[in-house]
């Protein structure tokens, strides 16, 4: 990584916006956009930049509070940044903004003329343009240091605290601002003359100002074009350079406060400190925006993963509660036949039969629920409809005879054959009717359940299970078919759902409507399989 603290990017800090990667639109934006304008306001003002313009009381003291608001902000995410990776590059660049926007304090009550008329409140002529300088000597050498620093791992070990760190270099920038300031203004006349007047500058600004500033910007130019592929590392560079291209304007030909070349120069500095903090802000925004739909996405896992749990412990319960009821109550039969002074053995052994059936149905539904979470495909046969809903319907012969239900099947007369898993396919002709049942017992009336297989269009087989029940709402129709959506005030909403996701899993549909006059048919199709 060519960022701050050049870190490995499958590390977790890439997501952070000092390693993030510039976009498009920054890179056109820093390497295009703001150039131009640089160009063209170069361009506009230069032929006009000692022309002296009305001095503007007021300009100085907001300029300078926006600008010290400016740096110190984007000083202290720098530094909620290092608090995060570490980084000593980091921590130098935030001290740089510090530095640059304590150092404004001094610089603001020397300022000629501003508190007192043709007069510093504090210091003397060459105390407001020294410290200029030593600001912007300050900032550039800082982000040389960044550079430098952003070329290797340079990162405090992440088990420490970062506050001692943080609070050392906070007492060490404001130490040296203060003692700055002191010299600045209690040595003014032992200061080299850089100010002429209240005005103009000396002969010596270009050699104590623009050389160094020059110099300083110059090098942090060239040593931040390599870390260009980072955010931080591209706008730092326009920044830099921002400032660079101020030099000639500022410092060569006539120079003079309060002249067009002087306001532009302020306007530039205003500006380019600007655009760092306003990129780091969009930056935050977006970190903020995707660590929330990081969340979100987390939290929708995690609901994700607790309704798969209820869904297979109610798929289970659903499916294996209705084998084991039936082995219960054919035990319990077999134990009364049993018990009778003249036991019917051929009756308790039938019984004893069908038990052993019902418990390998229960073990061939795990498997089968196994198998749908498993997402593998089961062995599929070639499966005779016909003979299914047969076999099935005769299975649950005893049940539907005690709900006092009567079942009507129709099946077609040619033969039907689907390729699929036989215990499967049961499984849904078993809910199906079941679920039919118990809504025709609701009505307490006695009705017949139709149960078909047809010949469908498009080479398909249809199978319905029709009931004169309580039938199903107009407002549940859509749902219906959800896990964990149920009707029943005892059901667990999961035999519909097994059913969608069998017939799905063997390339068919499945669907409900209405039943005339009134009740519930549910259909289904798959499709044929091929002759052999």
């Amino acid at each position: 990584m060519q960022g701050a603290g050049t870190r490995d990017p499958s590390d977790d800090d890439v997501i952070v916006l000092t390693g993030a990667a510039p976009s498009p639109t920054h890179r056109l934006l820093a390497l295009g956009v703001v150039p131009g304008l640089l160009v063209l306001l170069f361009v506009i003002t230069r032929p006009f930049a000692s022309l002296q313009l009305p001095r503007v009381p007021a300009f100085v003291p907001i300029e300078t509070s926006a600008l010290f608001v400016i740096d110190l902000v984007t000083a202290v995410i720098f530094f909620s940044q290092f608090s995060i990776l570490r980084s000593r590059a980091l921590l130098v660049i935030a001290n740089g903004y510090l530095f640059a926007a304590l150092i404004l304090i001094p610089y603001l009550l020397a300022f000629p003329g501003l508190f007192a008329p043709d007069r510093a409140l504090v210091g003397g002529l060459q105390t407001t343009a020294w410290l200029y300088i030593l600001k912007h000597c300050g900032l550039a050498g800082s982000m040389v240091a960044f550079a430098v620093l952003s070329r290797s791992v340079t990162t405090a070990p992440k088990h420490s605290s970062h506050r001692p760190a943080v609070l050392f270099s906070l007492a060490t920038t404001t130490a040296l601002v203060v003692a700055i300031g002191v010299l600045c203004i209690a040595g003014d006349e032992h200061l080299p003359t850089v100010a002429a007047d209240g005005r103009r500058f000396s002969a010596n600004w270009i050699f104590y100002a623009g050389a160094p500033i020059a110099t300083l910007y110059g090098s942090a130019v060239t040593l931040l074009w390599p870390q260009r592929n980072t955010v931080l590392g591209l706008w730092l560079l326009v920044v830099a350079s921002v400032h660079l291209a101020g030099v000639p304007m500022a410092f060569f030909g006539p120079s003079s406060r309060f002249s067009v070349g002087w306001y532009t120069v302020v306007i530039i500095n205003l500006v380019a400190n600007s655009l760092v903090l306003v990129v780091l802000l969009v930056e935050v925004s977006n970190l903020y925006r995707r660590l929330l739909k990081a969340v979100r996405a987390q939290r929708a896992e995690r609901q994700a993963r607790l309704f798969t749990g209820d869904a297979v412990a109610a798929m289970i319960a659903h499916e294996v509660k209705q084998p084991l009821a039936a082995m219960i109550m054919r035990a319990r039969t077999s134990a009364r036949t049993l018990a009778r002074p003249e036991p019917d053995l051929a009756t308790a052994k039938v019984n004893m039969q069908r038990i052993a059936a019902d418990g390998l149905r229960a073990a061939e539904i795990i498997d089968s629920i196994r198998a749908n979470f498993k997402q593998d495909q089961r062995a599929r046969t070639v499966v005779d409809i016909n003979r299914l809903i047969a076999e099935t319907t005769s299975l649950m012969h005893t049940d539907l005879r005690k709900r006092r239900i009567r079942i009507r099947v129709g099946l077609a007369s040619q033969t039907l054959t689907v390729a699929g898993n036989r215990t499967q396919l049961q499984q849904v002709l078993y809910n199906l009717i079941m679920n039919a049942a118990e809504a025709t017992a609701a009505t307490h009336e006695v009705s017949p359940l139709d149960v078909q297989s047809l010949s469908g269009e498009n080479g398909e087989v249809l199978v319905s299970v029709a009931d004169l029940g309580s039938g199903v709402g107009a407002q549940h129709l859509e749902r219906i078919f959800d896990p964990l959506y149920t009707t029943k005030p005892d059901g667990m909403g999961m035999g519909l759902s097994i059913c969608r996701s069998i017939i799905e899993a063997h390339g068919g549909r499945i669907w409900a409507s209405p039943n005339s006059p009134n009740g519930a048919v549910f259909q289904f199709t798959l499709p044929a399989a091929p002759e052999s």
